[in-house]
This record gives C-alpha cells, sequence and structure tokens, in this order.
C-alpha cells in the first residue's frame, strides 16, 4: 500500500530502486577514485596524452573489473552466465564507471587545445567530483527527510569523506 512506504518514498520497484541504488553506488565509486586519479596526476609530471590515456584506462578497467566480478559472482550462485535482463542489469549499473572518465578527458581534451593548462584542467576534474560528492550527500539527507541544514551537513561530511579516501589513495599510487 502507498501509505506504508511513507511521504516521499520512491515509487520503483523493489528490483528497480535496488538497481537504481547499486548504480549510484557505482558512480560514487568511480568519482572518488577519478579524484584520485586526477590528483594524482596533477602532482606529477605528465602530458595531455599521457593523463587522458590514464585516465580512460582507469575508467576502463574500473569497469572491466566489475564487469567479470559480477559475471564470476553470477556463476558461481546461479551457475550459469547471466544473460538477458541479467546482463542488461550488469551494463546498467556499471556502465557509470565507464562515464566517469567523460568529464575529466574533455578537461584534458582542453588542456591539449591550449584552452587552460593541464594542472587547471586536472584541478578542475578533482573540483567537480568533489562537488558531485557533495550534491549527492545533499539529495541523500534530503531524500531522507532531512531539512537544508541536515542535507547540507551530509553532503559536506561525503565531500570530506569522499576526499579523504581519494587523498588516501593517491597517496597509495592508485
Amino acid at each position: 500500500m502507498a501509505a506504508d512506504r511513507g511521504a516521499g518514498a520512491d515509487p520503483a520497484s523493489g528490483a528497480e530502486a535496488a538497481a537504481l541504488a547499486d548504480r549510484l553506488k557505482e558512480r560514487i565509486y568511480a568519482t572518488i577514485t577519478m579524484i584520485a586519479v586526477v590528483v594524482g596526476l596533477s602532482l606529477g609530471e605528465v602530458g595531455a596524452l599521457g593523463a587522458v590515456a590514464t585516465v580512460v584506462t582507469t575508467a576502463v578497467g574500473l569497469w572491466l573489473a566489475a564487469f567479470v566480478a559480477d559475471q564470476q559472482a553470477h556463476r558461481t550462485v546461479h551457475r550459469r552466465f547471466a544473460t538477458g535482463p541479467e546482463l542488461r542489469r550488469m551494463l546498467y549499473v556499471s556502465s557509470p564507471l565507464l562515464s566517469c572518465a567523460v568529464g575529466p578527458a574533455v578537461l584534458i581534451a582542453l588542456a591539449a587545445l591550449d584552452v587552460l593548462s593541464l594542472h587547471a584542467a586536472l584541478s578542475a576534474a578533482a573540483g567537480v567530483g568533489v562537488v558531485s560528492l557533495f550534491l549527492w550527500g545533499c539529495l541523500g539527507g534530503l531524500r531522507m527527510g532531512g531539512g537544508t541544514l541536515t542535507a547540507v551537513a551530509a553532503g559536506l561530511v561525503d565531500a570530506v569523506i569522499g576526499v579523504a579516501v581519494a587523498l588516501v589513495k593517491a597517496a597509495a599510487g592508485h
């Protein structure tokens, strides 16, 4: 019954909501990883071609690792390959791991065209990632029923945690 779901509840079915949650999880993970990559690149000596290759390779590597892990888990649990709707769900959920490279790649391309410096492009890419973590945190705070102050606090916490994780990954060379 709709009243049992609570005010402002997502009308998506359980399976749809689970797929959306899994997809958002992948987007957030990919964003944190990409922040670490662009911060690491900004601290080193790399050209635009090397930077874009690193960003794209990272995204493709993340996606392939997630896809292989999903397929292997499916085979282990269900004793068969994922096909049809199961395979489409895997691809849908993991696609943010690929799309996370678009923003940084565009900014790096602008640096290659001398529109801005490579350092500025990498810093902007990291900044956009941090802002997106903040906004997802705010949205989560609002969707949980918190007011504006709660949403901003949740956004700040998510952004700070994301930056901390990204800095640890960058320091570790990931």
